[in-house]
């Protein structure tokens, strides 16, 4: 898959806003060595371009109160587009459900999900997710503790690639750069 041509200045901004999504544009500018208003004119672009889709406050979910979080591979009984979509909205609507994902395979889903206690969480599993039109069987798997967690894309390795040419060359963003 092609995406957009990213310049140097580009991919340093990305990689910046990714650590720290609440650096003013000044910082930032001084960072990647232009003035504000380009540096305004390229995020925005960046923004519409679709490559920085938001900017997320990282919370301490044991401090909030979630002291459990749950992988659970969930078994479809059929996998018709239209009961694909159907499990999909039903897990919009559950709080618990921070992540899911369709996948190829044994299991057609993976959800993350957090409680307070694993009680909380057999609550939740016996309720809705066990209960849940077309489920035909639920696997969990308890975290013990988080050894990575890293958000966004390895940027600097990407950054790399493209320098040495080992990357593809993507099409242009310019177009979607304001003026």
């Amino acid at each position: 898959m092609r995406g957009p041509k990213l310049d140097r200045v580009d991919r340093r901004i990305l990689q910046l806003l990714q650590a720290n999504g609440r650096m003013t544009n000044i910082a930032l500018a001084r960072r990647v060595g232009i003035s504000p208003p380009p540096c305004l004119r390229r995020v925005r672009a960046l923004e519409m371009a679709g490559l920085i889709r938001g900017y997320h406050a990282d919370l301490a979910t044991e401090a909030l109160g979630f002291a459990v979080t749950i992988f659970a591979q969930i078994g479809l009984q059929s996998q018709a587009e239209a009961d694909l979509k159907a499990f999909e909205n039903l897990v919009q609507s559950w709080p618990e459900v921070r992540e899911a994902h369709m996948l190829a395979g044994e299991t057609d889903f993976l959800l993350k999900i957090v409680a307070p206690d694993w009680d909380s969480y057999q609550r939740f599993l016996s309720a809705n997710l066990t209960a849940a039109p077309n489920v035909a069987h639920v696997k969990s798997a308890l975290v013990l503790r988080v050894s990575k967690s890293v958000l966004g894309v390895p940027l600097a390795e990407a950054a790399d690639a493209h320098a040495t040419g080992d990357a593809p060359t993507p099409t242009s963003l310019a177009s979607a750069r304001p003026r």
